[in-house]
């Protein structure tokens, strides 16, 4: 059966998890409907512009999908006070996200059984975002579509918190197992649930021109964010932490240089804001070099050419991971342990919880971990990620027995 897809909740392509999650989607599809017609999915989009100036772009004109900017009621007065009115009076909270994706929906009685995908990511484990994720879905749900929930991690003890919303997806794809778990203890039926990992696991490689500086084979990318900063449970202890790591990497590794990677640029949550800091702090030593914005099939080339690589946005590790670079992870929620644990068997070594940072050397005792074990964290890459990332394609697979 031939069924409209329509992507939602993708925050735009500022962020690169967002585009490398999107992206890696429509590769899958693409890759399923190889002997089938292929009806070009809708992604609506918190920014069309940040989309078409990377990969997307390029989907939308190989006609590979449409993108449709949603509603910014914030930004428009007139609607803002009449819906909040219309809500005040009535009590019908989906109103305001009807107007979000009202572009999208007036069109639904055109499209053929629509299904619409809700991009999950970590959506559900910000409590700021639940209420909002609620009422989208049911916004397309009131249009009679049948829904996915695609790719997302889920705290395990905020489950029966979300039951209600979860039992309503026709099928939720969950990439990694501690959510997984978590969602069947919780009461979901394990035939609404599949395990796979994250779509970006198979985002392609895009070569990309080195920047000047880069040495192969010695080059350690880093990645921090502010995000990831306003989590952590000592004011500074992120950056003392990273500026001890860059010490320690240039006074033990001969000859190396460090890369400081960009992965989301968005003007509100800039990781180039800290980056820059560090950058200023140490380009004296000529070993430093900031990576310049680029899309994330480009970041993904450039991160796949480090010989280690130390992150805090999740698809900046994923990208690493995928090319079997090793990884340090400094995570803050469920999604960082759980890819750990689904690739190493374990989370400890590999992961470091932002906000259990005490010294501001704690990363620099977990990077010589990774150190001292690279050659059997390299292999033990080279020997699962072939067959982990084929199983990313199974989210493309699971939405197309939808259709």
């Amino acid at each position: 059966m031939e069924r409209q897809l329509i992507f939602y909740m993708h925050a735009g392509s500022g962020n690169h998890g967002c585009e490398a999650i999107a992206d890696a989607t429509l590769e899958g599809l693409i890759n399923e409907c190889r002997n089938e017609k292929y009806i070009a999915p809708v992604i609506i989009t918190n920014s069309k512009e940040q989309d078409l100036k990377y990969s997307l772009g390029e989907r939308v004109s190989k006609g590979q999908c449409s993108i449709i900017e949603e509603r910014h009621i914030a930004d428009d007065f007139a609607p803002h006070v009449m819906y909040y009115a219309y809500r005040k009076i009535t009590g019908d909270a989906v109103s305001f996200l009807r107007y979000q994706f009202k572009d999208a929906l007036k069109n639904a009685a055109s499209y053929k059984n629509p299904i619409a995908v809700s991009i999950g990511g970590d959506n559900y484990c910000y409590p700021e975002l639940v209420n909002d994720l609620k009422l989208a879905h049911e916004a397309f749900l009131e249009k009679g579509m049948s829904s996915v929930l695609m790719g997302c991690s889920i705290e395990p003890d905020t489950v029966s918190d979300l039951k209600d919303d979860l039992m309503k997806f026709d099928l939720i794809t969950v990439r990694e197992s501690i959510s997984y778990k978590g969602m069947i203890d919780g009461g979901i039926p394990e035939e609404k649930v599949k395990l796979c990992p994250d779509p970006a696991f198979m985002l392609p490689v895009r070569d990309v021109k080195l920047p000047e500086g880069f040495a192969e084979g010695n080059t350690i990318g880093l990645n921090v964010s502010p995000m990831v900063q306003g989590k952590e449970s000592t004011p500074g202890i992120t950056m003392e932490n990273y500026r001890n790591l860059i010490r320690h990497i240039l006074d033990k590794l001969e000859g190396s240089k460090v890369l400081l990677v960009p992965h989301v640029v968005w003007k509100s949550n800039d990781d180039r804001e800290p980056l820059s800091k560090l950058y200023e702090e140490f380009k004296s030593t000529g070993r430093i070099i900031l990576a310049e914005d680029a899309s994330a099939e480009e970041l993904k080339g450039l991160i796949s050419k480090c010989r280690f690589f130390i992150g805090a946005r999740t698809h900046s590790t994923i990208a690493a991971y995928s090319t079997c670079v090793p990884t340090l992870v400094l995570g803050y929620s469920v999604k960082s342990r759980g890819i750990a644990k689904d690739l190493f068997g374990t989370d400890e070594n590999y992961v470091i919880p932002v906000q259990k940072l005490s010294t501001d050397r704690d990363i620099v005792r977990a990077f010589d971990f990774i150190l001292e074990n690279e050659d059997s964290i390299r292999q033990r890459l080279r020997e699962i990620m072939p067959e982990y990332s084929k199983r990313a394609q199974e989210n493309a697979r699971y939405i197309k027995e939808l259709m």
